[in-house]
């Protein structure tokens, strides 16, 4: 099974994210981001849905429910935002890049962004953004958007393929995980991002991603990337 401990080097950027060393197992979960693992030496294996896979290239999709289970060696794992970059793309702009954590960010600037095609979903999301250090009310975010509540729900479903309360959390963990490589400490970093405690900034981290704050930040030697 190996480490459930991640040790190594990771880089957050303002819509990816990098992590270079040995990678821990996690339990069973689904993110809403889109990740690309790339295996130098031995393959990495990984549960998709139930069926293990194994390889030295491993696409997981944003919200397929997968679990880590064995990385014998060091590798990279490559984090995209969906709303931002596609899947396809994340593949498509590593292909033939040294596996290098320079050269892989390097690659990832240069992907492709995709536009918000709604304006109603664009205004609902800086809003959001805007409000993450307090209550963010849905209601809220439907009148900055000018639809109805109704309204919203499906755009998001369509547009985003979250829930405004799915994605209100996965922007308050983003946002705590990038205080916290800031130098606050896991309780600022919760209370900075919106969350009630540390405790349920960590049970968040745990959903959605299968590992726990001390798993995955602890061991981690990390850096914001402007």
């Amino acid at each position: 099974m190996g480490t459930s401990y991640w040790r190594g080097e990771l880089w957050l950027g303002p819509d990816y994210g990098l992590v270079q060393g040995q990678l821990g197992h996690t339990t069973a979960h689904a993110h809403y981001a889109h990740q690309l693992i790339i295996a130098v030496g031995s393959p990495v294996t990984v549960e998709l849905d139930g069926v293990r896979h194994s390889g030295h290239c491993l696409l997981i999709p944003a919200l397929q429910r997968h679990a880590m289970v064995q990385a014998p060696d060091p590798a990279f794992s490559l984090y995209a935002e969906p709303l931002r970059i596609a899947a396809s793309d994340l593949q498509r702009c590593v292909e033939g890049v040294e596996a290098s954590l320079p050269k892989l960010q390097a690659a990832l600037e240069q992907c492709p962004r995709q536009p918000i095609a709604d304006p109603r979903v664009e205004r609902a999301l800086q809003a959001l953004d805007a409000t993450l250090e307090g209550k963010v009310a849905a209601t809220q975010l439907a009148a900055e958007a000018h639809v109805s509540l109704s309204q919203l729900e499906r755009l998001f479903s369509r547009d985003v393929g979250l829930s405004v309360r799915r994605l209100v959390l996965w922007r308050r963990l983003r946002l705590a995980m990038a205080l916290v490589l800031q130098g606050q400490s896991m309780t600022q970093a919760a209370h900075g991002a919106g969350f009630a405690d540390s405790a349920h900034c960590s049970r968040t981290l745990k959903a959605l991603f299968g590992v726990s704050a001390g798993q995955a930040l602890k061991t981690l030697n990390p850096r914001l990337l402007a």
